[in-house]
């Protein structure tokens, strides 16, 4: 990778959850960051925090709106091009979740442009910030592999982005892609995909940041080759 004192990363979703999580990782080893959410209230606190060990840049708005991408691109351009893109943002669905014979077909169609469409309009966006070393990390579920009951509209949302990914490393070889499942987490949106259950049992999502920081090369071996990674499962040996 590039000098720590001016690598960055482009992470979507980053006001809570995983990519806050990961947000504050990499501004702890240095990395420039832009961050990007629907909620601008939610989107601030977050910065708020981050600047104080880092460099950073926060865009709030949807990844599925062209505009929202355009000022993506932009604040990338302006920070001299980018190390990483974190394709975090994901939009469940409805809640409880129902099954595909009952689902809002217009809401499917909300799901697929966010979790699906949106991460490649983004990666084509960026095109020409991305660094020739950057990594492209799409966050992925188990749900996207096996066939959870109820889980119909984020699960095949979630195999087509792992699809989309395997095509997008096959295209560009000499680019480094990772379709990434970071494995069940007590977050917002696991709450809200299991109303009235108790997920606290789940680890939180700092358990599976040390496997994404593995990838961006924060532990000094070789890059890892393009493929589908389970957070949790990548051995590290931390320095």
């Amino acid at each position: 990778m590039s000098n720590a004192a001016t690598r960055t990363a482009l992470i979507t979703g980053a006001s809570r959850g995983l990519g806050l999580a990961l947000a504050r990782a990499l501004a702890d080893r240095g990395w420039h960051l832009i961050i990007d959410a629907r909620g601008s209230a939610a989107l601030e606190a977050a910065r708020a925090e981050l600047a104080k060990r880092t460099a950073v840049a926060a865009v709030a708005g949807d990844v599925t709106d062209p505009q929202h991408r355009k000022a993506l691109a932009g604040a990338a351009m302006a920070s001299g091009g980018i190390d990483a893109l974190i394709n975090n943002a994901s939009m469940l669905g409805p809640s409880p979740q129902p099954k595909l014979l009952d689902y809002p077909v217009e809401t499917l169609a909300k799901v697929y442009a966010t979790n699906v469409v949106a991460p490649l309009a983004l990666v084509q966006s960026l095109a020409d910030s991305l660094k020739p070393d950057a990594r492209i990390i799409n966050v992925t579920s188990d749900a996207g592999v096996e066939a959870y009951a109820g889980w119909g509209g984020y699960g095949s949302s979630k195999a087509a982005l792992d699809h989309l990914s395997a095509i997008l490393a096959a295209e560009n070889p000499d680019r480094y892609v990772y379709w990434v499942d970071p494995g069940d987490m007590n977050t917002q949106m696991l709450q809200e995909a299991y109303p009235g259950d108790d997920v606290s049992d789940r680890p939180l999502p700092d358990a599976s940041v040390p496997g994404f920081l593995a990838l961006l090369g924060e532990y000094g071996d070789k890059p890892r080759p393009s493929g589908r990674y389970a957070a949790r499962e990548i051995e590290v040996a931390q320095k």
